[in-house]
C-alpha cells in the first residue's frame, strides 16, 4: 500500500526541471581567438644574418646583437663572440670619445646639443649611455633616450642606454664589444657617457681615443672638482651651463682649471688639455669643442699616439676578459659552490679570516680542476 508521501514522490519526481534554481542551457561562447589564426614563430637569426644586417646598417639587427652581448646566457654569449669576430674587419674606423662629469653637469643635454651638430656635418653618431643599476634590485632607469628626445628619432644617430649591472663602478661590462658592432654598422663617431661616479672613468678611458670631462661652475670652490687621478685622464675639460648670470662664473672656473692643469706633467699624447666653456641650451661654444676634438685626433694620429693607444687598449681588454672569465669559472665550480656558504658564515662569525677562507676556496677550486 502506498502512503501519501510515496504517492507525492511518484507524481512529482520529474517536475524538478521547473525549479527556479535550474540553469538554462544557454548558447556556447564564441572562441576569443580566430580558428584561422596561426601563431608564426619568430625566425631565429643566424650569425650570418646578424653580420649581414649589421654591416648593412640595419639598426634593429644591431640592437638585437647588442642584447646578445649583454645576455647572461652562455649560449647567447658564444653566439655574440662569433658575431663580434666576424665584424672586426669592418670595425676600428671611428673616433671614440668618452664623456664624464658629476651628476647634474648636463651630460645628456650636452650630448644632445653636440650630437645634432655632428650629424649635420655628415657623421653617423652612436651614443652608448651607461645607466647606473640599483645595487639592491639590479634595475635601472635607462632614461637617456627620453632625455635626448630631439636626436633619438634621427636615423643617423643610434642611442643605446645600457644598465651598468654594478660592474667596474658603473661601466657596462660589454661596452667594449658594443663599440665594435657600432663601428661595423657604419657609425664613425661614438660617444660613451659614464655615470660620473666610482671607477667608471678609468674603465671608459681604457676604451676611447679622447676623454672629455664636463665641469660645472658656481657650485662652490671649482678647484675642489680637480681630482688629480681623473683630471690627468682628461684630454678636454668643458665648463657647462655658461649662460646668463652663470657666464662670469664659468669664465672664472675656466681660468682656474687651466692654471691648475699647467702644473700637471705633459700627457703621453703630447698635447696639453684645453679648457672651454659652453652652453648646451644657447648652443654657444659647441663648434669650438668639436673643432678641438678634430685637432686632437689629427695631432695624435700624426705623432703615432692614436694607433699606439688603440693597440694598448686591445691588450688591456684581453687581460680584462681573461680576469672576468676566470672569475665566472671559479664561482661556477662545484667544489666552490658547495662550500662557499660555509666559508661565508665562518667569516661572518669571525671563526676564519677572509684571507684564510679565500686561500682554502682557491685550493678547493684547483683540486677540482
Amino acid at each position: 500500500m502506498f502512503t501519501k508521501i510515496d504517492h507525492f514522490k511518484l507524481h512529482h519526481k520529474d517536475e524538478h526541471h521547473d525549479s527556479a534554481l535550474d540553469v538554462a542551457q544557454g548558447v556556447e561562447d564564441a572562441p576569443t581567438v580566430s580558428p584561422y589564426f596561426r601563431k608564426v614563430r619568430k625566425k631565429e637569426l643566424s650569425v650570418d644574418d646578424f653580420v649581414t644586417g649589421i654591416t648593412g646598417r640595419d639598426i634593429t639587427i644591431l640592437s638585437q646583437a647588442i642584447t646578445l652581448i649583454e645576455s647572461q646566457n652562455p649560449v647567447h654569449y658564444g653566439k655574440a663572440q662569433e658575431i663580434i669576430e666576424r665584424c672586426l674587419p669592418y670595425a676600428g674606423k671611428s673616433v671614440r670619445i668618452g664623456i664624464t662629469g658629476v651628476p647634474g653637469a648636463g651630460k645628456s643635454t650636452f650630448i644632445e646639443a653636440v650630437g645634432g651638430r655632428v650629424e649635420n656635418m655628415g657623421h653617423r653618431l652612436a651614443v652608448l649611455a651607461i645607466d647606473p643599476s640599483s645595487q639592491r634590485s639590479g634595475g635601472s632607469i635607462l632614461g637617456d633616450k627620453t632625455r635626448m628626445e630631439s636626436i633619438s628619432a634621427n636615423p643617423n644617430i643610434f642611442i643605446r642606454p645600457s644598465p651598468s649591472a654594478g660592474s667596474l663602478g658603473g661601466v657596462a661590462r660589454k661596452t667594449r664589444e658594443t663599440i665594435v658592432l657600432c663601428e661595423a654598422a657604419g657609425f664613425d663617431v661614438i660617444f660613451i657617457e659614464t655615470v660620473g661616479v666610482g671607477q667608471s672613468e678609468t674603465a671608459v678611458h681604457s676604451m676611447v681615443d679622447m676623454f672629455m670631462m664636463l665641469q660645472i661652475s658656481g657650485a662652490g670652490d671649482e678647484l675642489q672638482g680637480i681630482k688629480r687621478g681623473i683630471m690627468e685622464m682628461a684630454d678636454l675639460v668643458v665648463i657647462t651651463k655658461a649662460d646668463g648670470a652663470n657666464k662670469h662664473k664659468a669664465d672664472l672656473a675656466k681660468a682656474q682649471i687651466r692654471n691648475a692643469l699647467m702644473l700637471f706633467p705633459l700627457p703621453e699624447s703630447g698635447r696639453r688639455p684645453n679648457v672651454v666653456t659652453c652652453s648646451s641650451v644657447e648652443g654657444t661654444g659647441l663648434d669650438e669643442i668639436w673643432s678641438d676634438i678634430e685637432d686632437y685626433v689629427a695631432f695624435t694620429r700624426s705623432n703615432g699616439y692614436f694607433d699606439r693607444n688603440r693597440r694598448r687598449q686591445n691588450k688591456y681588454w684581453m687581460y680584462e676578459t681573461i680576469d672576468q672569465a676566470l672569475r665566472e669559472n671559479f664561482f661556477r665550480n662545484p667544489a666552490v659552490e658547495s662550500s662557499l656558504g660555509i666559508y661565508e658564515k665562518e667569516v661572518d662569525e669571525n671563526k676564519t679570516s677572509p684571507f684564510t677562507a679565500a686561500r682554502e676556496l682557491l685550493e678547493n677550486y684547483f683540486k677540482g680542476k
